[in-house]
């Protein structure tokens, strides 16, 4: 099996596929998020996984979109506990360390150890490519901010384990394949839905909800695109399309909605 990521070998969305699908796939690394989804439509892969929120930063809002754009659908989730590592060339010690490259959500992720340290911060595009730079580059007055898989991916020496300033740092994947699956176990749903702009339109589709006890785990709005000042809302509920429950709130649901699609019932992450 074929799993596509975004990144560099080693990046933390290649150790999700790892742990989510199994050690024995083959992973495909993409330059970036369209390239990650055209390789699943273009049949080059099999499945992708896709980071689409940080407990810490928010949303990966790239993604949504091309959760829309693509008829593909979700498949699985699952969420990844991220340890940033203070990665250096081997020998280099911290008090050489004048500067650290990584990707901005992970140098802002641990924003407050670099300041103590008088370290300055300078964004590149990947967490492991960072350190694939560094690696190439042999500087000695710099660190990468990446995973421990990272490190030993490219030969490298790691300073310092769990730098990240809240330990209470996890992002959530989705898996989404071409094809749609049946969560036999606990499920969630996600979909995508617009309305008119008039009053109480928004009040009314949540009401669907509420007046059937579905639990709502997130509520995300974006952008319609060529139409400015409307939006999109994209939500996550407890429950499978195959549930009647979720089925009837859906129904009533699409008397509201100008569009509503459903981008997939999975299995619920446990853990």
């Amino acid at each position: 099996m074929k799993v596509s990521f975004q990144g560099e070998p080693g990046a933390y969305s290649e150790q999700a596929v790892f742990n989510y699908f199994g050690k024995d796939v083959e992973t495909v690394p993409c330059e970036s998020f369209d390239v990650m989804f055209d390789s699943v439509v273009n049949g080059k892969s099999d499945a992708l996984l896709a980071p689409i929120e940080n407990s810490l930063a928010g949303s990966i809002h790239q993604n949504y979109d091309l959760l829309l754009r693509h008829d593909l659908h979700i498949v699985g989730e699952y969420f990844l506990r991220v340890r940033h590592c203070l990665i250096v060339n081997p020998g280099v010690k911290k008090e050489d360390v004048k500067k650290a490259i990584s990707h901005p959500q992970a140098l802002g992720q641990c924003a407050a150890y670099l300041r103590n340290l008088g370290i300055k911060p300078e964004t590149v595009y990947d967490t492991a490519g960072s350190v694939k730079m560094l690696k190439e580059s042999g500087a000695r007055d710099v660190a990468a901010i990446a995973s421990r898989r990272a490190a030993e991916i490219y030969g490298m020496e790691i300073l310092e384990e769990g730098i990240e300033d809240n330990q209470e740092n996890f992002t959530r994947f989705l898996a989404v394949g071409r094809e749609a699956t049946t969560p036999k176990e606990e499920a969630k749903t996600s979909i995508v839905f617009s309305l008119k702009n008039v009053p109480g339109s928004l009040f009314k589709a949540m009401s669907v909800f509420a007046l059937r006890d579905i639990d709502l785990t997130k509520i995300e709005s974006r952008p319609l695109q060529g139409k400015p000042w409307e939006y999109l809302f994209y939500i996550d509920l407890i429950g499978s399309v195959q549930n009647e429950t979720v089925q009837r709130a859906l129904d009533h649901l699409s008397e509201y909605a100008v569009t509503l699609r459903v981008l997939g019932s999975y299995p619920r992450f446990k853990g």
